[in-house]
């Protein structure tokens, strides 16, 4: 028998990856379902809230986003929200069994100036109220990792989207380095990293898998990888997109869970348009988080109460927070 160290692997090949993905359906989710139970709870699901501190008028061309500026999609631009309103929000997802808030705001990079500031505060506030707190702000250096390390930031969310080969497709104004180096950073500064990216954009399988490849051959694998379906927002150039299918979903589910056993996998945008029975071969393949909460940043998503109901039916239960432990701030000096 293989110890269950063996399992984590930081040298996959792209065509490892890809024969784990096109392994016969059942067949795919019964490995990944065993090697989910070897290395997880399988009845735990990490709950996150999603807040949108800073809506639109973001300067980047991500095709698939409506909070580009260029694009126009009706989405109302609002500036940075006060940290009173943020806690509140927190509140709320608190109560509805969220163990972590992702704070998510549509800028292209930090920029050190009193708008971060003020999101050192809200990584205080809700650090305060014993909630794992996640951050997505766009591109990092150094120093700013380590500010919010200080402040009691658990985790930085910076997704890869897809692959290497298939990124300028989707993406010309910062490039899959520009990525890397965020995910360097926020690695640096001991926080723990988010990255994952998203299915139903016009990539092939190639693609999927070379995403995956450059997430699970890193150095240390994301402590939680997102996996996200394509919400095909109109007036963005994604919008003629058709809608990833959940075959294809759970393959992706599946295949992250082989290759990062440990990695906390999040079922996350696109769940609003899965059946429960869909959603519920997900966890079985090995998805041990979602996201709750009306919105994800501005596409819909199941209430708290669809959610709890859910977990109730399938017999699962709400993760408690920093079940991992609470990280190790390094201070600079």
């Amino acid at each position: 028998m293989q110890s269950a160290m063996s399992d984590i692997r930081n040298n996959w090949t792209r065509n490892e990856i890809l024969e784990i993905y096109n392994t016969p359906l059942l067949e795919l989710i019964f490995k990944a379902a065993s090697m989910h139970r070897k290395h997880n709870t399988g009845s735990e699901v990490q709950v996150s809230s999603l807040i949108s501190i800073k809506t639109g008028g973001c300067p980047e061309d991500c095709g698939y986003c409506p909070q580009a500026a260029r694009y126009n999609t009706g989405v109302d631009v609002h500036k940075l929200m006060d940290v009173e309103q943020v806690t509140q929000m927190a509140e709320r997802a608190k109560a509805g069994g969220a163990s972590r808030v992702c704070m998510g705001a549509a800028w292209r990079e930090v920029r050190d100036n009193r708008d971060f500031d003020r999101v050192i505060d809200m990584v205080k506030a809700v650090n305060a109220m014993d909630m794992e707190v996640c951050c997505t702000l766009g591109m990092l250096n150094e120093n700013q990792a380590q500010r919010l390390a200080e402040a009691g930031l658990y985790a930085y969310n910076h997704n890869l989207d897809t692959s290497e080969e298939k990124y300028s497709d989707i993406i010309g104004t910062r490039t899959y380095d520009d990525r890397l180096n965020t995910i360097k950073n926020v690695r640096k500064a001991n926080i723990s990293v988010c990255s994952g990216g998203i299915i139903g954009m016009g990539e092939s399988a190639e693609d999927r898998c070379g995403m995956l490849l450059t997430l699970a051959n890193m150095a240390k694998q994301p402590e939680s990888v997102p996996i996200n379906a394509l919400v095909a927002v109109e007036g963005t150039p994604l919008e003629n997109q058709k809608p990833v299918e959940i075959w294809e979903m759970l393959r992706m589910i599946a295949t992250t869970r082989i290759v990062m056993p440990k990695t906390v996998v999040r079922l996350s945008a696109g769940r609003q348009q899965m059946s429960v029975e869909g959603q519920a071969l997900c966890f079985l393949a090995g998805a041990n988080s979602i996201f709750t909460g009306e919105k994800l940043l501005t596409t819909p998503n199941p209430e708290f109460d669809q959610d709890m109901e859910m977990f109730r039916l399938l017999g699962l239960t709400a993760r408690e927070p920093f079940a991992e432990g609470r990280p190790q701030v390094a201070h600079a000096h």
